[in-house]
């Protein structure tokens, strides 16, 4: 625990986040000899932990477990001086400098932040669901749609991003289906016609999974028809939950500039925040790309981006 009265305690950088992004930045932060502070957060290593294969990330032809990933990413940044603590930041006050940070297990003061908390997917909550992740279940059809090839799929919501989901799906699968609790999608219209007029894509309008089966990997849904209370099983080799994404924002809020949707809204070409001295990178600015390289390229910019803050400080 720091004392946050002490300025002898007072830190270069503090990191919220472990995952590709955070990581990032504390290797950069490190080497140019920060001795940066990471809080890992409860899920340490972010959504790359629920990920088996990763087939995309640059480096590894034959893939990595997305768990294996994030322990190589961890130990490279340990090697080179990054402190990391498990647990969450529960407050922040970023009214002035230094900033302070409450943790569970005290409290912590920085002359500058990067924050790389993620965003988390939107999920159905069924236990089904949680169990069969990475075994047919998936969240980004950019990541896992590969292992989908010749197989027949669904994808689950109604909005552009099942739209997209779905699309970019029939890359590979054989059959995708979209299955949409209402009678008409909330999408723009150019992405519902291209879904709409795609020969490989189907639609199951006014129904929501109510059970996802299979064990060990996803073998069918069972699905209920929201008007007619019909309840039918659908044999599939994959689930696609595509409702949206949540930034891990709301620390922040009322603090730094965000989006409608919570994104922390960052400068063009950097990851400066609406506060000098507060950095953003990865997932928790990034609602278009939200790949773990990319991820990375922006937390190697946010290390930068602080370390030349730090050096223009009296």
């Amino acid at each position: 625990m720091t004392n946050s009265s002490d300025p002898k305690n007072v830190r270069d950088v503090v990191i919220i986040g472990s995952g590709p992004a955070g990581l990032t930045a504390a290797l950069y932060a490190a080497r140019a000899d920060l001795k940066p502070l990471l809080i890992e957060g409860t899920q340490a290593g972010g959504q790359l932990m629920i990920t088996t294969d990763v087939e995309n990330y640059p480096g590894f032809p034959e893939g990595i477990l997305g768990p294996e990933l994030m322990k190589q990413m961890r130990t490279q940044a340990e090697r080179f001086g990054t402190e990391l603590i498990r647990g969450d930041i529960t407050a922040v006050d970023l009214k002035k400098t230094p900033f302070h940070l409450t943790a569970e297990e005290g409290t912590y003061s920085t002359r500058s932040l990067i924050i790389a908390s993620g965003a988390s997917a939107k999920l159905l909550g069924l236990p089904s669901e949680r169990r069969l992740m990475g075994r047919g279940v998936s969240a980004c059809a950019t990541c896992d749609g590969f292992f989908f090839r010749g197989k027949e799929v669904i994808v689950i919501g109604g909005g552009d991003t099942a739209m997209e989901e779905a699309t970019f799906l029939t890359k590979f699968a054989s059959k995708v289906t979209i299955v949409h609790r209402r009678d008409r999608f909330r999408c723009s219209k150019i992405m519902e016609g291209r879904a709409r007029t795609h020969r490989q894509i189907g639609i199951i309008w006014d129904t929501v999974v109510e059970e996802i089966l299979g064990d060990p990997v996803v073998t069918g849904a069972r699905l209920k028809n929201v008007k007619t209370g019909n309840v039918t099983e659908m044999k599939i080799d994959g689930v696609f939950v595509a409702i949206g994404h949540e930034p891990n924002t709301k620390l922040f809020a009322g603090q730094l500039n965000m989006d409608e949707r919570g994104y922390i809204v960052t400068k063009k070409e950097t990851t400066e925040t609406s506060l000098p001295g507060v950095f953003a990178a990865g997932d928790v600015q990034d609602p278009r790309y939200r790949q773990a390289v990319t991820a990375a390229g922006t937390g190697c910019m946010a290390a930068m981006d602080a370390e030349k803050y730090l050096e223009s400080l009296p």
